[in-house]
């Protein structure tokens, strides 16, 4: 194998470009989602591409190649190299697995930082800003694909990653070295519970718990903070009491007088041992 150009990177023309034997499928979320994010930058990572007499055979770079074309644009940049069949498959493997992967939190953290660049060059675009035609007033989609693409890697649903969204913009640059410390896994269900997290106090306390290790977990975290009723002992009084009235509450009117019938006779003599007078009595039904 061998760089031509000296392993300088040139501007091919797209159309030059063929795409053959990948060893994923592209996916449209995937390109969507790029070219949202290369509205504003264009694409600036070069495909890399193997010569081959005098046409160009695509290596790396599937996705980045087709939202280019989707962009209309007609050339790109790119790594020519000079290689076999199989060292092109070895150098597609490598490229994807050696790539860098981000962890949920670096994900969300990045996520929400992008969003906020986007929404500062594209203010029009900012959720409850009108997003349509001034005549006909009908609306156009304003919502970011990054959330489905996101969603679509991670194998959760679109509510997650808007909440892990939410998390990486309220974590504050402390909070976030925290839990890169974590002794554990900062999930996508973590960062989720935390989104839910109002009061910054309780935030604080949640990570400091979660980056020290004696919560495995941010819920975990959650219920450790709450007041634990479970072993306080009851009055058992205050439960029949409870029981009662809650059987009362829900009986229908004939079994109520039934339950009179059967109890009246108690009943008096309890209310008026209640009231310190003698109430008359009637015999209790058979």
């Amino acid at each position: 194998m061998k760089f031509l150009n000296s392993g300088n990177v040139v501007r091919l023309p797209i159309e030059s470009i063929a795409v053959e034997g990948r060893l994923r499928e592209i996916r449209d979320s995937f390109v969507e989602n790029l070219i949202v994010m290369a509205e504003d930058t264009g694409i600036t990572t070069p495909i890399h591409v193997r010569k081959v007499k005098d046409r160009y055979v695509l290596i790396d770079g599937a996705h980045r190649l087709a939202a280019s074309r989707r962009m209309g644009l007609t050339d790109i940049a790119a790594l020519v190299v000079e290689c076999r069949a199989d060292e092109a498959r070895a150098m597609e493997a490598t490229n994807n697995l050696g790539a860098a992967r981000m962890t949920p939190l670096q994900t969300a953290v990045f996520i929400a930082s992008w969003k906020r660049d986007y929404y500062t060059l594209h203010p029009e675009r900012k959720p409850g800003v009108f997003k349509g035609n001034q005549h006909t007033k009908n609306l156009v989609g304003g919502n970011l694909p990054v959330t489905k693409t996101m969603a679509d890697a991670f194998g959760v649903d679109e509510s997650t990653i808007f909440r892990a969204m939410q998390a990486g913009e309220a974590l504050t640059p402390e909070e976030i070295a925290q839990l890169e410390r974590s002794p554990g896994r900062i999930t996508m269900q973590d960062l989720k519970a935390l989104a839910k997290i109002k009061e910054p106090e309780e935030r604080a306390s949640v990570v400091t718990k979660v980056s020290h290790g004696s919560s495995k977990s941010v819920r975990e975290a959650v219920r450790s903070m709450k007041p634990n009723t479970k072993n306080e002992p009851k009055d058992p009084v205050e439960a029949a009491f409870k029981a009662l009235s809650e059987a009362w509450d829900r009986a229908p009117m004939a079994a109520r007088r039934r339950f009179v019938d059967k109890r009246g006779v108690v009943m008096l003599e309890m209310l008026g041992l209640q009231l310190g007078v003698d109430l008359p009595q009637r015999e209790a039904a058979e």
